[in-house]
């Protein structure tokens, strides 16, 4: 899995992170009923529990993922 997206070679803004990561985010969100903002925080402990220095996907109101 990774985490950042691959480069699509696409014009217009690159996607930052990988359909995995931002998934991986939804599903912490809905298994521990958490609002958007408490996941992203959730999440980024994790991550650094795990002694990854990654960022963390904002997936807040403007990201609309089932409309993709």
């Amino acid at each position: 899995m990774s985490w950042l997206a691959t480069p699509s070679g696409k014009p217009g803004h690159p996607e930052r992170f990988s359909a995995a990561a931002i998934q991986f985010c939804l599903s912490m969100k809905i298994l521990f009923g958490l609002p958007l903002r408490q996941t992203t925080g959730f999440v980024e402990s994790l991550l650094a529990l795990s002694g990854l220095d990654w960022q963390v996907p904002f997936v807040g109101r403007s990201f609309h993922w089932k409309d993709r």
